[in-house]
């Protein structure tokens, strides 16, 4: 369950023998609070443009156009699943991500299927199913292949356009959009297929506001990837694609975004228009191992070819920026913002390890060794743990359905006791520090939302970050391990060693930027009365911005 958004069933469905016939739309949530600032701006009749903002899905409706970003799902209602097809007998099939299928030939002809959404119609139907046809030519040089109603030639090291596809159930009709990409012909025939992503044009959940944005952005331009984390980052690191191949798509989405971006701006002359740029996080996360030669995830992998690729991709951000100044007027403000830095990811540590060591968690039968998703954790004996990537948590009575440490002193002695013991932990095998700082979030933030987080953040040094399987509460043998990972850089650690950048075509108040401040700034400057529960400052000074 993500954090971000909550996908339920319809709350009627009727039974007709095996099948399960949805009455209504399913529930879809935003779980995120409080009101984003171009709705306030849209209260005061400021029209907004909003593409591919994080935590966004599903859109909410306000008075401007807005384009889901970071936390949209696939068509079958994940992060991203992939598919990998090979003929290889080598296939591994404990891959950590994504469908993968042994093909089997037939002279020149292939036989297989691409898995979309759970057949909702039937009781553990499984999922939706269309036949997959990969015809190869005479000359072994590119293949055909047929999906839906498309019929098309690929080549190797190639994607293709999107390619629309569409899954039966019953008499619903689910649409979808998806890439392909012909890893290698001969020997072995390779095939990768990006996520079944949303189709625009026929959106089977919402994923812009109004419902109809997304459908004309399409016809404005053609399909759009509309997956919210849609550079396909896992398959790079389970070696699915390669770097040559992850550049391309990461390259092919940054197209569609400056595309989509200029044609937004060209449709909002008043008002605001915001869009985010992935293409610097994705790139940096994947090629980060290659300014460093050391770096553990460098084994057996290419790395001189790839040592200016993260240059190069802000060499192309700033060509964009180029582009973008010479569009705007003087009475434009422009901000450009990062919400983070970036550092290398070299270590990977698990605090969970760490509690179960020392007596802060306790696994069941005297194992040592847990699950995912804290499997095998005794809850009634363990006083903390750990889930996703800088936030410890303290197993409360009251909050957590088998807490056991009682508010007051028990809760605030316990806290004290992992903040000395945490911080300044020491990395046996390098010598280092690896984490610099413990937040308590109790005596550092506040608001009505503060009890739902983490007590504890963990402040990690640079080359240090929370571990892969901790992040998903796993309990394993090493605290500290190398992290082998093509996804060898990171932000998630100490915020003050990963600052973001922040440009602005107009002069600024003295103070640092925080990416708390463009909220009022942005209000400011269309002369909107900033809330009080609003934590940032305008960083404009008034008389400027309504200048």
């Amino acid at each position: 369950m993500l954090s971000s958004a909550e996908i339920g069933k319809p709350s009627k469905v009727l039974s007709l023998g095996k099948y399960k016939i949805p009455l209504g739309k399913p529930k879809i949530k935003l779980l995120r609070k409080s009101k984003p600032f171009w709705a306030i701006l849209g209260e005061h009749d400021v029209p907004s443009a909003v593409l591919r903002v994080p935590i966004t899905f599903p859109p909410e409706k306000f008075n401007g156009m807005l384009l889901s970003g970071m936390c949209a799902p696939d068509l079958r209602g994940t992060q991203g699943t992939f598919s990998y097809y090979t003929t290889r007998k080598d296939l591994d099939p404990n891959r950590e991500s994504g469908q993968c299928v042994q093909l089997v030939r037939e002279g020149h002809t292939i036989h297989t299927f691409l898995h979309g959404p759970d057949d909702e119609l039937q009781e553990n139907g499984g999922p939706l199913k269309i036949p997959l046809t990969i015809l190869i030519d005479q000359q072994k040089t590119r293949v055909q292949i047929q999906i839906s109603e498309e019929r098309f030639f690929l080549e190797p090291q190639t994607y293709s356009p999107w390619i629309k596809v569409k899954f039966s159930a019953g008499l619903t009709k689910v649409h979808g959009i998806c890439r392909f990409y012909l890893n290698q012909l001969a020997p072995e025939v390779d095939l990768y297929v990006t996520p079944v992503q949303i189709d625009p044009e026929r959106p089977a959940l919402p994923i812009s506001h109004p419902f109809i944005y997304s459908v004309y952005l399409a016809k404005l331009m053609r399909p759009f990837g509309t997956l919210g984390l849609a550079e396909d980052t896992w398959a790079l690191n389970e070696g699915v694609i390669d770097e040559e191949s992850f550049l391309k798509q990461a390259y092919l989405y940054c197209q569609e975004r400056e595309e989509m971006f200029f044609k937004a701006l060209d449709r909002t002359p008043k008002g605001l228009c915001v869009c985010v740029f992935d293409t610097p996080d994705r790139i940096q996360h994947m090629f980060f191992r290659c300014l460093e030669d050391d770096h553990p995830a460098n084994k057996n992998k290419e790395t001189a070819r790839y040592k200016d690729v993260i240059e190069e991709m802000y060499q192309h951000m700033d060509e964009l920026l180029g582009r973008l100044l010479k569009k705007v007027d003087e009475k434009t403000v422009l901000i450009v913002m990062s919400d983070h830095g970036f550092a290398p990811f070299r270590r990977g540590i698990n605090i969970n390890t760490w509690l179960l060591q020392n007596g802060f968690l306790a696994l069941k039968d005297g194992k040592s060794l847990s699950g995912d998703w804290f499997a095998d954790v005794a809850w009634q004996r363990t006083k903390a743990y750990t889930l996703g990537l800088t936030g410890l948590f303290i197993n409360r009575q009251g909050r957590e359905s088998q807490g056991v440490v009682e508010d007051g002193e028990e809760y605030r002695r316990l806290k004290g006791e992992l903040i000395t013991h945490l911080t300044g932990l020491v990395d046996e095998k390098t010598g280092e520090v690896a984490i610099q700082e413990i937040i308590d979030t109790g005596q550092n933030f506040n608001g009505p939302y503060l009890d739902g987080g983490p007590n504890l953040l963990l402040g990690y040094n640079k080359g240090y970050r929370t571990s892969w399987a901790c992040a998903s509460g796993r309990v394993t043998e090493s605290v500290f391990e190398d992290n082998t990972k093509r996804w060898s850089g990171d932000h998630c650690i100490n915020p003050k060693l990963v600052p973001g950048v922040f440009f602005c075509n107009r002069p600024i108040n003295g103070k640092a930027p925080d990416i708390r401040d463009i909220a009022p700034t942005v209000l400011t400057l269309f002369g909107v009365e900033v809330p009080a529960y609003m934590k940032g400052e305008p960083l404009i000074p008034e008389e400027k911005a309504h200048a």
